[in-house]
Order: C-alpha cells, then structure tokens, then sequence
C-alpha cells in the first residue's frame, strides 16, 4: 500500500483548559513509555466528512494552555464542538494530555512539558474521513518536520479493550515492534512530512499513535520542543526565573521537569533563551524562528549533547546498598604442569597389542579406534617411512583392500615394492591378508596387518575390508577422513595420514587422555546432538577428575561444535526430544559439578553456555508437532517450510532457531527475500549450509499477503518452543524458565507448563520485567544497573543445591550477555563523555566481569579503586587523575591476568584436539582470542583504553616515562619479551621494542636501548642495569608511537632524551598546557640523508624527559664506531678491565657483625655494620650475623659431600663446552649438600651470641628450612642472568665468591627503596623513592604493577611531591623469621654494577596477599603519607650525610618506624 495524503485539508484550531492529572510510570503494553508523546484517533460511523487539525501551545498566567480555534469544513454548514482537557506534569513521568471530539473523531494528544517526541505545535494537519457503508477509514497526517526517519508507532482500539490490536491492513513498510505495535515511516513532502493510513476492520474504535525518529533513537529531542514553547514568552521579554517559575509552581506546589533534574533544567533554559533571544535581536520574527528550528537550522549546544538529554525520564530501579566484598570469590587452582593422563580401567587386546608396537620408540603420528569388534590404526615414521599398522579382534579372518591416494577421493594402485608378503595387485587397489599375532600375553587373538611405505607424495590411503565374500563397513570418524566415496561394491574410505598427531604435540598442558578419548568418539558424535551430549554427559567423571584441565578439553570440544567446527548431523535420524533428554542430562550434570566443585565454576559457565537448556514438559517433541501446526494453519505445506519440516523431523539443531528468526524478519520486511539471507548469513548460515543438511533445504520461502498476520504469530509462538530447547541462555527463554509459564491452547505448548523457581527474592520478577522493557533503550544506564542488581540478587541462589540451579544459571549468563552488549551499544554517546561517566561504565563492567568469575578478590579491589576514584573526581581532588591512572593500570594487569589464565587453561587444548578433530588452523589460533572477545574482559579493556590518553593528559603524565636518559643511535629490533634474548648477542648497536619487561632481566650484548609498552619499576633491576651500563630505557605509553617504532625494524634510530624538565612548582594553568608524546616521522629532502621526527614531552613523572628520535635511512653509511651512544656495543676480545681476587676460607663457618671485614664478606654486609650507632636512633638497623666467603668452597671439599663435589666437576665441564643447562642442573646439585657438624655449631652460637632467634630451636625441620635457603643462595651464583652478565663483561666466574648476610625478617607494613639522586633527571638536590605494601621482593623483583614513587627536595623534605600510586596487586607477608642474603665479592664494583644478580633467600615462603587499596592509609590518608614519606627521605638524607655520597637504600616500615636494611653507592 503507497502513502498519500489527502488533498483537500482544511486547518482547524481549538481552545481549551488545563487540569491536572498523574499517570503511571511504567511502560503501557504498546511498549511506549507513559511519559511520552501519544494520540488516538477515535472512529466513528456518524461522519463522513473529513476532520482536520492543527494544535499550537501558549504560555497563558502560570499555565500552558493548548488553543484550539474552530474552522467550517469545506462543505459543511455547521461549527465543530469540543470538550477538551489538558494535563500538566506533575512529575518527571506525568505527561500533557489533550483530548477533543469532532463529531465522532476524536483526537487524544499525550506529551510532557519537556517534550520527548514531535512538539504538538509540529502536527500541521491530521484528518480523517469516517467511513460510508462499505468504506475505508482514512487517517491522514501531514507533519511540520523533516527526517528520513520519522515513524508512526500505532495500533487499534477494538471493543473496549486497552491493549493494542494490530490491524492487518497496513501501508508498505510498516514493520511489527515486538508484537505489541506498528511502526511506519513517514514520506517526505516538501519540508514536512506525510503519512495515509487505512481502516478497514468495523470494530475499530480509534488509533492510538506516537511519532518517533528513529535515527535519534528517541521520541524527539526535548530541547527543541522546550524553544517552541518559549518563543512568545522570549517576545514578551520574560527572564529565565519568570519561566521556571510557572513551570516549577502550581497551585503552591513544585515538581520536577519530565527532561532534566532540577540542578540543570535552569542552565538549559537560560542557554535555549540566550540562544533565541539571539535570533530576536537580529530581527527575525518568531515565526521565522519557529520555522528554521523545524527545519534544524537552529540548533543548541544541548542538542550536540545528546547524552546528556533524556528521551524520556527513565525510571531506575532502587539498587540495594551491598557491601562489595559479599561478591568475593576467592577459589584460585593451581595450574597443572605437563598434561594429565588417566589410564582406561582395562586394556584391550588390541590395545595391547599396539602398546607393544609403540614401545620400539618410533614416533606415533596417528593412532585411532574403529568401533568394529575392537580395531586400532596406528601410524608411525621410523627412519622416514611412513607404517601403519591394522589390527582388529574381529574373529574370522580378515583381508585388507587398499590402495593410496595424493588427494580426497582418489584411488591408485600401490606399488609392488610396498605390498606386505603375500599381497596379490588388483590394477585398481591392492588386497593383503590380516596375520595372526605372535604375541602371547594378549587377552584375545589379534590379528593385523602392517604397511610400510615411503614418505612421498602420497597423502591417503582409503581401504576397507573383506571377510569371506563379505564386505565390511567401518565407521571412521571426519577427523581422520578427507572424503568418502561410495561405489556398487565398495564404500571406499580415504584415512587422512598426515602428521595431525604429530603436529599437535605430545598434549602438554592438557587432560591428554581425555582429548585422546574424546578424538576417538568424535565419530559417533558426529551422528547427531543427542549422541554429542550423551558422550560428553559419559566424560563428566573424568573430566573433573583431572582438574580444570579436563573440564577445558570439555568447552573446547563443545565450542568448536557450537562454533560449527565439528559435524552436528551425520546420517541419523533423532526425535528432538531425545535431543532434549540429552540436554537434560549433561545440563544435570552441569549444575551438580557447579555445587561440588566450585573453583571450576567459570569453566563450567562457559560449557553451559555452549549447550541448550533442553525442555520440560515434552517440549522437545512440541518442535516436530508444532511445525504441523503452523504448516496447517496458514496453508504453506509445501516448498521451504516442507523442507524444513523435514529437516525438523530428521535433526533440530540450534540452526532452527536462526531459520526462524529468518522467516520472521522476512515476513516482516514485506517479504524481502534479501532480508530472509541477510539473518542467515550475519549468523553463519549460507545456502550451502543449508544444503549440506540430511534432510537439504533447497528452496526459498515464498507466501502470499494474507498469510503475514498467521505466520507472525505462529513462527513467533514456534520460537519460544525452539528457544526452549536449543537456546538457554536466550534472556526471553531464560527468564520465562525461571518465571514459569503455561500455554494452552492454538496447537503450541499444549499442556506445557512450566513452574516458577522458587525461593525467588522479593520484587525479582518486578526486576525483570523493567528489564525486558528496558532491553532496547539507547540510555542504558538504568538498564545495565537493573541486570547487575538481577545477577547480585541471583548470586546466593547460585552458591546453593538446586534441581532447578541450571535455570538460574542460564538467566545468570543471559543476564551477564546483555550487560556486554548494552554497554557496547553506548560507545558512540562515551566518544563524547566526560571522564566520569566512562568511569561508572568501567564500574558496571568490572562488576559484570566479577560476578562471572572464580578468583575475583583483584577484580573487586580494582572495583573499590574506580568507585573511590569517582569520588575523587566528583570532589574535583588535585590527584583524582593521577590516583585513577594507577587504578586503571591495575585493572589492565587483573585483565591481562586472567587473558594468561585463559591462554594456559584452553590453548593448549584447543591446539591439541583441534588437530585431532581436523579443526580449521585459524579456528584453532584465534580459539582463546575469541573466547576472551566475547566476555565482559574485551569490553572493560575497551572502556580503559578510552580513558587512557584522558587521564594521562589531566595528570600531566605525556606519552614517555624515560628511565634511563642516555642518548643512542641504533638499529630497531623488535622482540616479544626481553627475556627470550636476554643471552643474545647482538653484532651491532640495537635498539630493542620489547612487548614485555618484566624487571629481573639482563640486557643483551649490544643493546642500546630498550623501548617498551611495560610498566618495570624506575628501580627494578633491569632498571638498575641499564642506568648503570649507560643503556637508554624508557616505556612508552601511547600504542601509536610503538606501532611506528615497531614500523621501522632495521632502521636506524636516534632515541636522544632530553633532560630539560619543568619546574615543579609551575601553576596548574601551564601544567595544563604541557601535551602528550607524538611521534612523526617526517622524511627531509634537503639533501640530508636523515628524516626528522620529534616526540615532545613537557610532562610530569619519573622520567618527565622529553625524546626526540631522529629516523636515518637504512642505507645511511655510518660507522659502528662513530654512532654516539654504543655504550653497550659488544666488547673486542681483550682482557676485562675488571678483575676479582678470589677469596679464601678465613677458617670461620659463621661471624658476627663486629668482625665483618673486606677479607670476609662483601660490601652489603659490611655497609649495614658501619650504619650501626651512627645513624640516628629513630632508624633502625637489624642485628645480623654472616657465613662468610670461603664457606660454600669448604662445605664442598668436606668428605661427607664427596659425591656432590664429582657431579659438579663434571657439570662445570658440560658449562665450559657451551651445554647452558649444566646451569640449571648445577642449582639443582648444590642443594644437595650436607651440612658439617661444625657448621651448625658455629651459625648456632653466633646466632644466639647476637641475640637472634636459631631456626633449630623450633626443631630440627626449621633447621632444614634454614640450610635449603642457604643452599639456594650458593646456588644463585649459577643463575642465568648472573651467569651471562659475568661472562658479558669476562669476569672469571672461578673466582667469584659469596658470603651469606643472615638478617631477622621485620615484618613489614612496608617496603622501600631510595636514591638520593633522582636517577632520571640526575638532580643532586632532589630524593627519589619507591614505596610499596608488605616485603620489598615485589618492588625489587619481577613482580607486575608499580609502586607508590615520590620526590623530595633535600633542604625542604616536607615538599613531597607524588608522582604515582601504586597498582601492584600483590604484597608480600611472612611470618617472624630469618632472611638469607647473597653477598658476593661481584657486587658494587667500578664499572660493573652486580647488585641484584643474586638471591636472596627467606627461610620461609612469604605469604602472597591481594592488595585492597582503598583501605591503605598510605594511599587515602593524607596526614599519614605524608609523615611516612616525610620519614623515608629524612632517613635517606641523613645515610646520604653519613656516606658523603649519593646512596641507593633499601628499608621497610613497621608501626610507623623505619628501619634500613642495606645501603650501597647510587651507581
């Protein structure tokens, strides 16, 4: 049906009065919001004339009154009467209701003061023609407005009832809105727009109808509608409290504006007024003005803005006030190393027999079971030949009939030279005869046949077998087939023989027996759902039995069949409600594992949502009978939908779900057949999927007009019966599971009934309904806090046995499903959002992704971060960037966290079955990735990215934090983890782009710099490394700038920082000024060979250095000698100019600080003796006792360690030669070592002598811990990084020595270390510091996250200046104990800076705890950081004072006192 309009309309006017009135808040069952602009039309046989309005609004005394005025019809001779009423808001949900009557039309109007759709004063005309005997009713509109998206959203009033009849008479492009409206598009007509709508049902009483714009996605922009109400009151010269003022008061009473709260309402008023008061003063007439604000020519700021206009007042739910720490979920598993195998119960005789064969050690390529008799295929490759071998327990005798292939399908003869003994050639295949096994230990004769054949060309061998005359059909599974070709006589089955096991590895960090056995039944899996489930339902024991490992083999293989990877039909015909049952089982299974083993719930969540609910009631048989139904009511019994019937019948799969989905967008879209492909193909289905089907279907659907209305209808009763099946964590489907339903009646669901869960909480249905309301808002704040108060009132009912605990479950992840996609569907209005707002929504998805997780105690700390960092800046705090910055820095290392956890989990499985099973290669890559892109992870690590750039900008933070400032030109090399070449050596100036630095690694020979995205700390050891090694290092923290970097690989660079730095002291206004990083690299022609580009940095932090990075091109000829900055070049063969003097046993096993020497014990002990009574006694100094140099050499030499002393001899010879692992294997020899009596005596009595507590008074285990952490520290001495950094500067490893500084654990509160220099700016006058929570090991070690990092000028230490807080999620604690310190004679040389290359070694292993910083005085108690900071730099100065130079510090913090535990010289 066209539009039209009629063309013969006349304007008429109406006058009338205000009452007030309030509605409901909640949505009526047309799904429009009360709140929002809504008419009916009411018809009646009396006229037959046409009615015509227009409706304009006045501000008249303290009430907008709606002026109707009269006009004669064209051809009428008698006036029009009304009776008007019209409705004042009262409230932010009451609405402006206008009714009046025309001789039986009647015309209702519904909109708010603020308007949230098409302004009343808009609707030009709207006539209506009742109808004559035999008529149509025509309804004509004719709007003041321009889009190319404005709708009708109607429908009918029939015999008094209030709900919506949608009648089947509609114009072309109308589409049904969730069943409860119609939605049709208006015609452009000039600069307005039109719309003829035709009644044909006699029992119509009136239209009711809303105009909506769709583009905006809202029932109108307010602010328009709030200017054209305003226009004669700006004429009249009134001010913005003369307008709020009768919009506010009424009768003595106030209310709230239905668009905007009270605290901006006024500000958008002034700014509308301003703006047409503007237009006023031009000139221009009001009804100029009007015109060019319905034509969008004018527009106001707040229109720009539409994020923070409501459409309408959205009502929010009232959220429980919960503590956060009752969402706690603390089950952490311990990742299995290797894979887990669990032998079957009995081996079979075949079975046996091919362990015999795979005990001659060649290596087993492929390995399968048939299921006929008990029949084994093993492939292997000795000496380059492929062999297979065929055995079977099968009785009679059996005869081979074979032959080889190069490709699917084929068949050639093999060649002579390969056939077995006794072989006879057909022309077209080979026959060999089975032989008897020799073996006698077997359970059962066993017969095979073995083929032996070169490692060619070839990459198949189909066969089958011959008993007597009798041809034998083998079932082999996909995985191990390319193809399958049938003839008269023969089924012909070609064995894909390629290296699949082979390739997949021997299943490390998997349940590999599981995956194994999950290969094996892959093809009776194949034949249909109910086989799938009922095989994964057999492997549940065993699964969880091997730990999270066997439940992952589990998700993957049901990923990869949801993923459609694997064959869900094959040959087997399955009622669906045998599928159903099957469902039912696993899904039971399911739901009792979630209870007994809840630290594998996530993994569990996830294999649930890869399976359909399975169906009550017999509904999995209602998919048979229904489609009966529906191909019965609206005559369609033949074509597409007979096809589908009988695919139905043969095989429902959750591909029903899509096809329907399909039909019904079809129908809808006025049976556009393009729409029907279009779902398919955006869900994965393509015609040849729909071909490949048991039961193909090959045709397109095709029906008549009149059966739109009864097709609708019964494919959407349809899809709730398919839903119910194949779809359980449709929300629709989830929460009718859960509410519980019964449906009589229409030939679907008879007899179905469903029972609502019970124990449900208080208003939980009242929840989900506003949910279901709210599903398509475009704001969806109200929405997503709705589904998270859903998912935390759900939550106790999940930790608790149920026989209905899987209908929760199902609602739990539909619920956490449409979080995700309701938060992605608000990116666009975040692009324009202050940083707040993007911080709640971060809040939302943190949250989501918490309640979804096993160990989520990081995820909620981080919670508690982002709300404290919401206050802060709502408060408008000067440190609210700064302390967010370290709060989102932490989130990215909980998600990068749990991404590893992912990755070690899954990976590993999905590599090895995957290869099995003949899986896609990308599918198998991307598997982790994709499983991580679908959960909340992605979209929070979203969000965070957008907040990124904003807060390093607010704080001031650029795009660099330089570590090490030295200028360098090198070649870029770009490398994944600094680690994996921390042993290379490069053979010219490098310049290394490392994803990942850790902090503990050395940096390789020839490096010049090293650029990465980490986050180390200023002071870890890599750090530490590079300043000293006169190295360039630096993390970069805009992606762009790496990406460039990473762009230029072989070319060579010129990083040169820039040590210029701002004053500290600068106002806010130009530390506002300062800008982020950028890099360009722009090529000069100007006869210079090199290509400039500048990366400016005015920025605070650690490193607040600016770089510059001059780019030459490659071909640029420069001299290695002549690039400035090759500091760490690699050295010529000379001498090193750094020598050790190998120290002797001084005939003392332990000594007391009072006799450290230089003879005795390295620098680190002897520092911490000479602080002891020098420094002020506010500083503590920690008693200490030594095992000095020359003791491990003595305990080795003693006879009782002999054997120990040999093995290392012949070690250190495997070392010499180039063997690297002689280093780990010596490590591991040391802590073999005995203990001389003489040795205990000593350490005992020097212990007890300087007031020390001895380990042996605990008994003689404590004493055991004590000498492994001794041990351990010897054996430090032959770590990798200590190893190759001795070797790199040729220090002769012989002859370095290690003393053992033992020191009592103080407990700490916290952890620090300083330098009294600021190493990255090099300012004499300045401290520099690191704090963190609990033990040093996490701020000196390889621990992720920053620590707390501060300034302080020397003359002034209460001018203390943040410049990060922490983000390190771990802290470390430890009982009272004894800490074993490696002090060597290579430590703090001239030239080679040793420090931190060795271990230290607690007796006992320190206490991992989550950091909550929220509660951390030192990060939200002004007062206290500011005297323990204070405190910490006093404390330096004063060591610095005692040394006369500048110091690096380490010392802790408990109950307030500080104690230093070592010093050395800063290098």
């Amino acid at each position: 049906m066209s539009n039209s309009v009629s063309q013969n309309l006349m304007q008429q006017h109406f006058l009338g009065a205000a009452v007030l009135e309030r509605p409901s808040k909640l949505k009526n069952p047309s799904g429009v919001p009360k709140s929002s602009f809504c008419a009916a039309v009411s018809l009646k046989k009396s006229a037959a004339q046409q009615r015509r309005f227009q409706i304009s609004t006045k501000f008249f005394g303290n009430r907008l009154i709606t002026k109707r005025k009269q006009k004669l019809a064209m051809g009428s001779h008698r006036a029009s009467r009304f009776s008007p009423r019209a409705v004042l808001a009262s409230d932010t949900a009451s609405e402006h209701l206008v009714r009046f009557n025309v001789d039986g039309i009647e015309l209702q109007l519904l909109c708010g003061l603020y308007l949230h759709k098409i302004h009343p004063s808009l609707i030009e005309q709207v006539a209506a023609s009742a109808p004559t005997s035999g008529s149509l009713t025509q309804v004509n509109f004719r709007i003041m407005y321009h889009s190319d998206s404005l709708l009708l959203h109607w429908g009918v009033i029939c015999g008094g009832n209030e709900n919506w009849v949608l009648p089947s008479r509609q114009p072309e492009g109308t589409i049904n809105y969730k069943k409860r409206a119609l939605r049709t598009p208006f015609l452009k007509s000039g600069s307005g727009s039109y719309l003829k709508l035709e009644i044909d049902d006699p029992r119509t009483q009136a239209i009711e109808f809303l105009i909506f714009d769709e583009a905006r996605n809202r029932w109108q922009e307010e602010y328009e509608a709030a200017r054209v109400e305003l226009l004669d009151e700006i004429a009249r010269g009134a001010s913005v409290d003369d307008i709020q003022s009768k919009l506010t008061k009424k009768g003595g009473s106030e209310f709230k504006d239905t668009a905007n709260n009270e605290r901006t309402s006024k500000r958008e008023f002034e700014e509308a007024r301003k703006e047409l008061q503007s237009e006023l003063d031009r000139g221009i007439s009001v009804d100029e003005i009007r015109k060019k604000i319905t034509k969008g020519e004018i527009e106001s700021k707040a229109l720009k803005q539409p994020q923070n206009q409501r459409h309408f007042s959205a009502e929010r739910i009232q959220r429980k006030q919960r503590d956060l720490m009752v969402l706690l979920n603390k089950h952490p598993v311990k990742h299995a190393v290797g894979s887990i195998s669990v032998e079957p119960k009995q081996q079979t005789a075949v079975g046996s027999f091919a362990k015999k064969l795979e005990m001659d050690g060649s290596a087993v390529m492929n390995k399968k079971i048939y299921k006929f008799g008990d029949m084994e295929v093993l492939v292997t490759k000795p000496a380059g030949k492929i062999k297979i071998h065929i055995a079977s327990d099968f009785q009679e005798p059996l005869t081979l009939h074979w032959a080889l292939s190069e490709k699917a399908g084929e068949w050639h003869p093999p060649p002579r030279t390969v056939l077995p003994p006794g072989s006879v050639s057909l022309g077209g295949a080979a026959e060999s005869k089975f032989s008897t096994s020799s073996f006698d230990d077997l359970p059962k004769q066993v017969q095979y046949v073995e083929l032996e054949i070169e490692d060619g060309n070839f990459k198949g061998l189909p066969f089958t077998l011959l008993s007597g005359e009798k041809w034998i059909k083998i079932m082999v599974p996909t995985s191990m087939l390319s193809s399958v070709r049938n003839s008269s006589r023969l089924k012909f089955l070609f064995m894909n023989l390629t290296r699949k096991l082979l390739d997949a590895g021997d299943g490390k960090g998997t349940s590999k027996f599981l995956l194994d056995r999950i290969a094996e039944l892959e093809s009776e899996a194949q034949k249909s759902f109910m086989h799938r489930f009922n095989i994964a339902s057999d492997l549940m024991d065993e699964a969880k039995d091997t730990s999270e490992l066997g439940l992952a083999g589990i998700l993957v293989w049901m990923r990869f069949m949801a993923t459609r990877q694997l064959i869900w039909n094959k040959n087997y015909n399955v009622k669906p409600r045998e599928i159903s049952k099957a469902q039912d089982r696993l899904t039971d299974l399911l739901q009792s594992t979630y209870i007994s083993h809840p630290q594998y719930q996530e993994l569990l969540r996830m294999i649930m949502s890869t399976v359909g609910h399975g169906g009550e009631g017999d509904v999995g048989q209602r998919i048979r009978d229904e489609i009966l139904v529906i191909q019965r009511n609206n005559r369609c019994e033949g074509g597409m939908m007979e096809e589908w019937h009988q695919k139905l019948h043969n095989n429902t799969s959750p591909d029903d779900v899509i096809i329907c989905q399909a039909l019904i967008d079809y129908i809808k879209c006025d049976f556009d057949i393009s729409v029907y492909w279009k779902t398919l193909n955006n869900n994965g289905i393509t015609k040849d999927r729909l071909l490949s089907y048991d039961r193909a279907i090959h045709s397109e659907p095709s029906f008549t007009r009149d059966q739109k209305d009864g097709l609708l209808r019964d494919l959407g009763d349809y899809m709730r019966t398919l839903k119910a099946v194949h779809s359980g964590a449709d929300l629709e489907s989830a929460i009718s599971n859960c509410m519980g339903y019964q449906t009589e009646g229409k030939g679907f669901m008879v007899g179905v009934q469903i029972n609502p869960v019970p124990g449900l909480p208080s208003g939980f249905p009242e929840l989900l309904r506003f949910i279901l309301g709210h599903i398509e808002d475009r704001n969806v704040e109200a929405l997503v806090e709705s589904l998270l108060e859903a998912r935390q009132e759900l939550r106790p009912l999940l930790m608790k046995s149920s026989h209905r605990l899987k209908d929760l479950l199902f609602l739990d992840l539909a619920l956490d499903s449409v979080v995700r996609t309701a938060i992605e569907r608000s990116y666009e209005d975040l692009n324009i959002a202050g940083p707040d707002k993007i911080m709640y929504f971060i809040t939302l998805v943190l949250k989501n992704l918490a309640l979804s997780s096993d160990d989520n105690e990081d995820l909620i700390y981080c919670l508690k971060g982002w709300q404290h960092a919401i206050s802060m800046c709502r408060s408008q705090s000067g440190h609210w960037a700064l302390y967010t910055k370290s709060v989102l820095d932490r989130t990215r290392l909980a998600l990068t966290s749990k991404a590893e956890w992912y990755q070690c989990i899954l990976q590993p499985s999905a590599e090895y079955l995957g290869t099995l099973l003949g899986v896609d290669p990308w599918a198998i890559s991307i598997f982790t990735e994709e499983i991580i892109r679908a959960g909340s992870a992605a979209t929070l690590s979203s969000l965070i990215n957008r907040l990124d750039p904003v807060l390093r900008k607010t704080a001031n933070l650029g795009s660099w934090q330089v570590i090490s400032p030295v200028e360098v030109v090198g070649y870029v090399d770009v490398v994944e983890e600094l680690l994996a070449v921390q042993d290379k050596s490069y053979d010219r100036p490098t310049i290394l782009v490392a994803k990942c630095v850790k902090g503990e690694e050395e940096i390789p020979d020839g490096t010049v710099a090293v650029l990465t995205p980490d986050m180390p700390d200023v002071l870890s050891h890599v750090s530490v490394r590079a300043k000293n090694c006169k190295i360039c290092f630096a993390t970069c923290f805009d992606p762009n700038i790496l990406d460039d970097l990473k762009a230029k690989k072989g070319k060579l660079l010129r990083p040169r920082p820039d040590p210029t730095r701002p004053d500290p002291r600068r106002t806010a206004a130009a530390a506002r000024e300062s800008l982020p990083c950028s890099l360009s690299l722009n090529k000069e022609n100007k006869g210079d060979s090199r290509a400039r580009a500048a990366v400016s940095s005015r920025g605070r932090g650690r490193g607040d250095l600016s770089v510059v990075l001059f780019f030459m091109h490659q071909h640029s000829e420069m001299k290695e000698g002549d690039l400035p900055g090759s500091s760490n070049s690699k050295g010529n063969d000379g001498p090193s100019s750094i020598t050790l003097v190998r120290k002797q046993f001084g005939g003392k096993y332990a000594i007391s600080a009072d006799e450290f020497t230089p003879e005795m014990v390295g620098a680190k002990s002897l520092n911490i003796s000479y602080l002891k009574g020098k420094v002020p006694s506010w500083i503590g100094i920690p008693t200490s006792v030594a095992l000095p140099f020359g003791v491990f050499e003595e305990v080795l030499a003693d006879k009782i360690n002999q054997g120990v002393l040999e093995k290392l001899q012949t070690l250190k010879k495997k070392l010499g030669e180039e063997d690297l692992d002689a280093l780990g294997e010596i490590r591991r020899t040391i802590l073999q070592l005995a203990p001389p009596p003489e040795l205990v005596k000593e350490l005992k009595t020097k212990m007890h002598s300087s007031g020390m507590p001895w380990p042996g008074d605990e008994g003689e285990q404590r004493w055991e811990q004590a000498w492994t952490a001794i041990k351990k520290v010897w054996a430090s001495k032959w770590n990798e990084r200590a190893y190759f950094s001795t070797r790199k500067v040729k220090l002769d490893h012989d002859y370095l020595c290690m003393a053992v500084l033992v020191q009592e654990i103080i407990n700490a509160d916290y952890a620090f270390v300083i330098h009294t220099t600021n190493p990255s700016s090099g300012d004499l006058s300045e401290i520099y510091a690191e704090v963190v929570k609990g033990l040093g090991e996490t701020l000196v070690g390889a621990y992720p996250g920053r620590a707390l990092s501060f300034v302080c000028k020397k003359n002034n230490l209460n001018s203390l200046q943040v410049l990060g807080y922490p983000s390190k999620p771990i802290a470390l604690f430890v009982r009272r104990s004894i800490i074993f310190l490696s002090d060597s004679n290579g430590e703090d040389l001239e030239g080679y800076a040793g420090a931190g290359l060795y271990d230290s070694v607690p007796m006992d292993q320190e206490e991992k705890v989550v950091v909550d910083y929220s509660i951390d005085p030192l990060v939200n108690d002004g007062k206290f950081r500011q005297s323990i900071l204070s405190s910490i730099a006093g404390a330096g100065n004063c060591i610095e004072e005692l040394y006369g130079s500048p110091q690096d510090i380490e010392g802790v913090i408990r109950d307030g006192k500080v104690s230093v535990v070592q010093t050395r010289p800063q290098m």
